[in-house]
């Protein structure tokens, strides 16, 4: 009705194209969604001042748009290009300048720059305590930016006081059955997750999921999300039925609610292939990940990391079938994509060099084991604190490597390092803190 009545260049016209544009954005098409944000920013660039508020939510859009896609300098140059509009004409406590500084932050915690991603969720932070009443929801957002900032990180006691206050402001200001709660609950439950308290990130999923269960209608993804989470617990508990009957329950919902080559479908395939590989149920773990890569290949860019995940996934398939040469063309491929995608300190790319590295292993190629396993630590090291779990992994992948060759003294100095990491970040329940004692203890009987 727009196109029809109003000429080509009529702001209300940038405002039908913003909203379409929003749409394809929310069901995954992003390729869509910027060609109409696009179409948007260039009626307002002829018709609005430079300075205009519109103009910075057209850029702050397609930025958005670019960092869904993974392709994270470009979100920067237009996330940029809104905060430039927003400094010269807001004032300089003006909520809109934060948003603008934690979208950038969250680019650059995409990219694993987390000094950066401070900074700006930092200058967000001041903002919002500035300019707002304590208990305002979009001071629990910021803690709760921060939150995940530090549960990326692999720091988790800073992480759960973040995400605590985000929950303290969110009790407060919002009624018991607020989506917003929910994500307050599954956020803390995915830092218990993460340290391996596996009945503490249970109780946390189940919490978000009694919310959303009365909240929200029967097939909002956001369920789904919930049930892949609860799904993921027993699947790192060894309960590989109950991990699957709600990895299916997401899908499901995710199937009804969504187009099927979304984004979120794809991770659902990617979820049941885990468990059915964790099953050791090569030929249905491989048809899952299938899945996944095809949805991925079609909606994604080249160079998303989500492609590389995928590759990285059918890899480790192959690896545990002895198939060795399919597992090392699949773990160059995700290599390949987080060296063109990634900064060279990324943690994904170290999870790179340690599955090619045990892909050696296997093969009893020790050498070049040793070689991808010590590029996978020096990764590790330059891009997390040094409490991180993933560092434990590694120089328990060195140690053990080295217990092989007969190195024993240098396999326990490393298993040791491993050990002491382990007992620093995890809970002394974790089943992999008495696998490295166990390890360490053979080794000086030998």
């Amino acid at each position: 009705m727009r196109q029809k009545t109003l000429p080509e260049d009529h702001p209300s016209l940038a405002t039908s194209y913003n909203n379409i544009g929003q749409v394809y954005k929310n069901m995954g098409n992003y390729s869509k969604a910027l060609e109409y944000y696009e179409k948007a920013l260039k009626i307002r660039e002829k018709v609005l001042p430079p300075n205009h508020s519109d103009l910075a939510t057209s850029y702050n859009n397609i930025g958005m748009v670019y960092g869904d896609m993974g392709n994270y300098s470009k979100a920067l140059e237009f996330y940029g290009n809104a905060l430039k509009i927003r400094e010269k004409a807001l004032p300089p406590v003006h909520p809109s300048l934060a948003t603008s500084y934690n979208n950038i932050g969250t680019v650059y915690d995409n990219m694993s720059n987390y000094s950066k991603t401070l900074e700006f969720y930092g200058k967000a932070l001041r903002i919002f305590e500035k300019a707002l009443p304590p208990n305002h929801p979009d001071l629990a957002t910021s803690y709760n930016n921060i939150g995940l900032l530090y549960d990326n990180m692999g720091n988790y006691s800073k992480a759960l006081e973040f995400y605590e206050k985000t929950l303290k402001i969110r009790g407060k200001a919002l009624p018991s059955n607020h989506p917003s709660l929910a994500t307050s609950y599954n956020n803390i439950g995915t830092v218990y997750y993460n340290m391996g308290n596996y009945s503490k990130a249970l109780d946390f999923y189940e919490e978000t999921l009694k919310i959303e269960e009365k909240a929200l209608p029967l097939n909002h993804p956001s369920l789904a999300t919930s049930y892949n989470n609860i799904g993921g617990v027993y699947d790192n508990v060894g309960n590989y039925s109950k991990a699957l009957e709600f990895y299916e329950k997401a899908l499901k919902i995710f199937e009804k609610a969504l187009p099927p080559n979304h984004p979120d479908v794809a991770t659902s395939y990617n979820n049941i292939g885990t468990v059915y590989k964790n099953m050791g149920n090569y030929s249905k773990a491989l048809e899952f990940f299938e899945k996944a890569l095809k949805i991925r290949e079609k909606v994604l860019p080249p160079n998303h990391p989500d492609l590389a995940t995928s590759y990285n996934n059918i890899g480790g398939v192959y690896d545990n079938m002895g198939n060795f040469s399919k597992a090392l063309e699949f773990h160059e491929k995700a290599l390949k994509i987080r060296e063109k995608a990634l900064l060279p300190k990324h943690p994904s790319l170290a999870t790179s060099y340690n599955n090619i590295g045990a892909v050696y292993d296997n093969m009893s190629n020790y050498s070049k084991a040793l070689e991808f396993y010590e590029k996978a630590l020096k990764t590790f090291e330059k891009a997390l604190p040094p409490s991180h779990p993933l560092l434990a992994i590694s120089y328990n992948n060195i140690g053990l490597l080295y217990s092989k060759i007969g190195n024993y003294s240098k396999a326990i100095s490393f298993l040791e390092k491993a050990l002491t990491i382990a007992q620093k970040s995890l809970p002394s329940t974790h089943p992999h803190i008495q696998i490295m004692i166990d390890s360490i203890n053979d080794l000086k009987k030998t």
